[in-house]
């Protein structure tokens, strides 16, 4: 959420900025219901305040005897105007934080300008693009040809946009989320956490993932609604919610492999074969809970480590920055790192790490006390991930395959796969 105090005094600014984006912020809408809002706030505070005065004239007259018919009379219309104004003020003050919620982040001023993401730049690349003598398959083909992937298998149980896998490519998934996790704890120096995957609302709300973004989630049909989690970054980013960190405490580095579940109810028609897009899919994910100036270099931190991963498989990939138009609806900044893919010949993204400045914080009143000044300020977080295991494994396949269509196990995976060196057919 963007500082309600500054979207007051700089709505022309926080339009400006949101146009980047290609959002429509009505500056001059928003500051006449404002306006509203502190007229309906006098108003109720006036009311209350002479209530008080005639509840005590009340006490007085009837104390020396008098008549208090008029006064009760005076007191009972006095409320009913506090009750339409306080109910009146109510309404604005919802219809002013609707607005709040539905803006998206200001965007950090090193962002490019851009529409969409034919406008990201490139930031630098590791590796060539992997370069078959043969002509490449895709994972569909090289799962399926293995006897491994069973997409008519997982429509059978839980329709499109499922996969089931077996043998050596389930345990490499495995090897590959192991690979991830001991390389961020041992390396990085990350906390492991293991997390709940169903949320309550107030914990998307807190991430930015509610209430804009309801239709892309999963939910319980239970009286008090679950949601399932679209990544971990909900449940761990919420650990700092109602929180002040003390001197010291700071920063605070988390990683948690989840499975991650999304409707997708945006991408209709797009990868609707194979495991690129999928309804249920594993991830690691990253997290930064940090003091206010240190998070841009926190964001550059978090975007080198989840490269380490795919520099340890050897995989080719390419780190964009996320112009204007195509950064997400929380970050101030987004890299994205995409990995090459010789079935699809493109590179396509398996991390995106974004720094979300105080816009998750002031949602979740997640604090620090400042050593300074003793008094308590909002943290920045950021989150990436590091990586999405399910586009791992297809990277994998994909730039290790042979020429009859085994698949070689990148070494840094040999000793969680118990020294296999090449998965084929049985």
């Amino acid at each position: 959420m963007i500082d309600p105090k500054y979207l007051r005094q700089s709505a022309a600014d926080v339009a400006a900025n949101l146009a980047r984006r290609g959002y429509k912020f009505d500056a001059d809408a928003y500051l006449a219901l404002e306006e509203r809002r502190k007229a309906l706030q006098i108003e109720t505070e006036n009311l209350q305040s002479e209530r008080n005065s005639s509840a005590k004239s009340i006490g007085k007259a009837k104390a020396q005897g008098e008549d208090i018919a008029p006064l009760l009379a005076a007191v009972k219309d006095m409320g009913d105007r506090l009750a339409e104004s306080e109910s009146a003020l109510q309404e604005v003050q919802g219809q002013l934080q609707d607005i709040e919620l539905d803006l998206p982040n200001l965007l950090d001023d090193s962002v490019p300008d851009g529409k969409d993401e034919s406008d990201n730049a490139e930031v630098r690349a590791w590796g060539e693009p992997t370069e078959l003598e043969f002509e490449p398959r895709d994972h569909i083909e090289l799962g399926e040809s293995l006897c491994m992937i069973d997409f008519e298998a997982a429509s059978k149980i839980s329709g499109s946009r499922f996969t089931v896998m077996s043998g050596p490519l389930a345990r490499m998934q495995r090897a590959l989320i192991q690979l991830m996790l001991d390389t961020h704890t041992e390396e990085h120096g990350y906390e492991e956490k293991y997390v709940p995957y169903l949320v309550q609302a107030d914990a998307l709300v807190g991430t930015g993932n509610l209430p804009k973004f309801e239709e892309d989630l999963f939910r319980t049909a239970t009286e008090t609604p679950f949601y399932l989690i679209p990544t971990a970054e909900v449940p761990v980013t919420n650990l700092a919610r109602d929180t002040i960190f003390e001197a010291g405490e700071l920063p605070k580095h988390y990683v948690a492999h989840t499975p991650c579940f999304r409707s997708e109810a945006g991408s209709y028609g797009q990868d609707t074969r194979g495991m690129i897009r999928q309804h249920q899919f594993e991830k690691v994910e990253l997290v930064h809970f940090v003091a206010a100036d240190e998070s841009m270099a926190a964001l550059e931190t978090l975007t080198r480590h989840a490269e380490v991963i795919l520099q340890k498989l050897e995989l080719p990939y390419r780190v964009v920055v996320l112009c204007s138009g195509d950064v997400g609806f929380g970050s101030t900044k987004t890299y994205d790192i995409e990995v090459w893919l010789p079935g699809q010949q493109k590179f396509r993204e398996i991390s995106s790490c974004s720094n979300y400045n105080d816009f998750q914080a002031r949602r979740m009143k997640a604090r620090r006390r400042n050593p300074e000044t003793g008094k308590p300020e909002l943290i920045h977080t950021l989150n990436g991930s590091g990586v999405a295991a399910g586009r791992a494994l297809i990277a994998v396949m994909e730039n290790y395959q042979n020429d009859d269509g085994s698949i070689r196990v990148p070494a840094v995976l040999q000793p969680y796969m118990g020294g296999l060196t090449v998965i084929s057919k049985p």
